[in-house]
Parts: structure tokens; C-alpha cells; sequence
């Protein structure tokens, strides 16, 4: 089964690049699955969405993520998405009115809504020190999260390619 693991965020953000450099680590580690597409997507959610159009049967996403937790703390979820149904057609485009620069929520939400989300999704993420920093320059404790972070990538990866 094809698995995508998509980084996402900006680089010139500090610690908001968690997800893209947590991805060029993971491309290059040796451990990872021949099953797994490791991309960057960056800010751009439209681009995460046009990938998943391709077919993927697993998703995991690499993203900083405030959870109020201690800066450089890795954990995984299981992302909730609202249901469009419920919204107003207004508050709907509003909802998608700018899915280039969409949280991953709004990318996620817009895949389903075209049937192309994956029955398995998780993001593994990073709680952030700053996201508001310009520059390249991320905290010491998220830069030394990304290890861990690739560490248990790998482990999911191979738990989900397993099942």
C-alpha cells in the first residue's frame, strides 16, 4: 500500500520549518520503507492535496503543531475534521477561500471533501517554541526534536505498512 509523508511548513519561519526539515532528514534515512513518498509541501496545502489525487492508501504529516506542551516535544495524532456539511455555504468558501496558504486541517478537509484522503491519518508533530520568528534559525530544543521525530516516523511507517 502507498504511503505519503508530507512535511509541511515555512523555513523561514524558525521552528514552523519543523516539517520540512523532519522530511529531508527522513528521505535520506536508509530505514525507510521502498512503500513510502517522503515530499515537502511546504505552506502550499493545495499542493498536498493535488499528491493525495494520485492515490496513497496512508498519510502521515510532519508539521510543527502547538499542543501547550514543552518546546521540542514530539507526539502523533489522529487529526479531527470539522464537517463542512454543517457550515453555511458562505462560511464553506470561506473555509477553503485560500488553500494555497491552508493549514494542514484545511488541505486534510478539502482532500475528503474530493475523495481523495486516505483512511489513515496522522500527523506527527513538534510543539514549537516560536512559529512568529523570521528566519531560518530554529530553537535548539525543536532542532534537536528532529531525530526523535524521524525515529518514530520510521516506527509508524513500518507499523502501518505491516497492517
Amino acid at each position: 500500500m502507498r504511503v505519503l509523508v508530507a512535511g509541511v511548513g515555512n523555513v523561514l519561519r524558525g521552528d514552523d520549518g519543523f516539517g520540512v526539515h523532519t522530511a529531508n532528514r527522513l528521505a535520506a534515512d536508509p530505514r525507510l520503507p521502498s512503500s513510502a513518498r517522503v515530499i515537502e509541501t511546504g505552506i502550499g496545502g493545495i499542493h498536498l492535496v493535488q499528491e493525495l489525487m494520485q492515490g496513497y492508501g496512508r498519510l502521515l504529516l510532519l508539521d510543527a503543531f502547538d499542543r501547550g506542551r514543552e518546546p521540542g516535544a514530539v507526539f502523533l495524532l489522529e487529526p479531527e475534521l470539522p464537517e463542512t456539511g454543517t457550515l453555511a455555504l458562505r462560511d464553506q468558501r470561506d473555509f477553503f477561500a485560500d488553500v494555497h496558504y491552508a493549514a494542514p486541517v484545511r488541505a486534510l478537509t478539502l482532500a475528503r471533501e474530493v475523495g481523495a484522503l486516505p483512511s489513515f491519518v496522522r500527523i506527527l508533530g513538534c510543539q514549537p517554541a516560536d512559529v512568529d520568528v523570521f528566519g531560518e534559525a530554529m530553537d535548539v530544543r525543536v532542532e534537536n526534536a528532529i531525530p526523535r521525530a524521524v525515529d518514530l516516523a520510521i516506527q509508524v511507517l513500518h507499523e502501518i505498512g505491516s497492517e
